[in-house]
């Protein structure tokens, strides 16, 4: 499975939200998979604008993953070695790549949905905490919009996802 993205990411971010932690855990019990939680049970994420991440090989091999039915986001695993390689958003114009598929990722520069965090969970304090998504965070996905002239690509599997 590879994928190639041109440009600079978005954000690098940790999501300490309740459906990252148990998308991460769902995932990882498939047979072999690779893990996809971090050590205190966040998940590492590299945003990059949709229109510039592509599979180049192994597409065909993907496999998507809902937590229920209805809910619009997608986590994509790749079917030879049930490893987590993405999380789309419904109409998202971003795609999160897991951090931990890439080598040389660039370093974590905040958490977010830390309220989710289990009580007394420890934060390690190496980069900014926000309890929800920050506007900090919010702002850097908006400017990547802006820049895409408000528009939302197609999923990278080429499909329109509708919510």
């Amino acid at each position: 499975m590879v994928f190639e993205a041109a440009g600079a990411p978005i954000l690098t971010t940790v999501c300490d939200c309740a459906s990252c932690r148990e998308a991460g855990r769902r995932i990882e019990a498939l047979p072999g998979a690779a893990p996809v939680l971090d050590a205190d049970g966040g998940t590492s994420f590299v945003l990059h604008r949709k229109d510039r991440v592509r599979c180049t090989s192994g597409g065909a091999q993907l496999k998507e993953y809902r937590l229920k039915p209805d809910s619009p986001t997608r986590r994509v695993v790749a079917t030879c070695c049930n490893s987590a390689m993405f999380l789309e958003f419904n109409k998202g114009h971003w795609l999160s790549l897991y951090r931990n598929r890439i080598p040389g990722a660039p370093p974590v520069e905040m958490r977010v949905m830390t309220r989710d965090r289990p009580d007394g969970a420890p934060l390690d304090g190496n980069v900014p905490a926000y309890a929800t998504h920050s506007v900090a965070f919010m702002w850097r996905l908006f400017a990547a919009w802006f820049a895409m002239g408000l528009r939302t690509p197609r999923g990278i599997d080429g499909t329109k996802i509708e919510a």
